[in-house]
């Protein structure tokens, strides 16, 4: 795919959705933090429903080293591998306690440091939280970057390096929304909607559905 393709396929994504951001529902970097830990292997929704509770009583990670482990679970026993991850945010909120004076860090290292957090999670909280330009490359980023021909590759650190690389410094804020919300929506897994997509005649699929 040349340069051309890409600045209006981001065009064309940005004058849908001017503002996009995650589906998450979250008050603070804390609660995004929270939540997108909780999002591993789940849905927004199932963790947004699981949140709404918690997110009511937690707050900062002090708070939720007052509600406990057990009562960690008690929220968040609706989400898949729910023990583990009550277990990683409890260790998290220590640290970020001891260690960041109750904030959430807005370093790559210092977040990846955090049990349960890996470069993805990184990612999201540094962009969507600190406005830093990266992209947290999931199974819907990994699907459209491949399937559009935007930015190919065989693993999500190929493919997060050549989106990095591809798109125009104007576009790196939101590009990791547009794709996430465009492979959820519309370039989806296994029937692409390519008959309602705004990029369809750029877009270098083979293999296009009338849908």
């Amino acid at each position: 795919m040349n340069k051309q393709k890409r600045l209006e396929i981001f065009t064309r994504l940005r004058k849908e959705n001017p503002h996009p951001t995650t589906e998450l529902k979250y008050g603070n970097p804390y609660q995004l933090l929270v939540a997108v830990t909780l999002s591993a292997q789940a849905t927004d929704v199932g963790v947004n429903k699981a949140t709404r509770a918690l997110f009511r009583k937690v707050k900062t990670p002090q708070a939720m080293l007052k509600l406990g482990e057990p009562g960690l679970k008690e929220h968040i026993k609706t989400i898949g591998l729910y023990n583990n991850k009550a277990k990683n945010l409890i260790a998290a909120s220590r640290i970020l306690v001891e260690q960041h004076g109750g904030q959430v860090p807005n370093q790559r290292e210092a977040l990846e440091a955090l049990p349960g957090v890996g470069r993805k999670t990184a990612n999201v909280i540094l962009n969507t939280a600190f406005g830093q330009p990266t992209i947290a490359v999931d199974t819907h980023i990994f699907r459209v970057s491949n399937r559009t021909g935007i930015a190919p590759g065989k693993n999500v650190n190929e493919v997060e390096h050549k989106l990095l690389k591809y798109i125009a410094e104007e576009f790196r804020q939101d590009a990791h929304h547009w794709l996430i919300l465009h492979g959820r929506y519309t370039c989806v897994a296994r029937t692409p909607r390519c008959g309602s997509c705004i990029i369809e005649d750029l877009c270098e699929y083979r293999h296009k559905t009338e849908i």
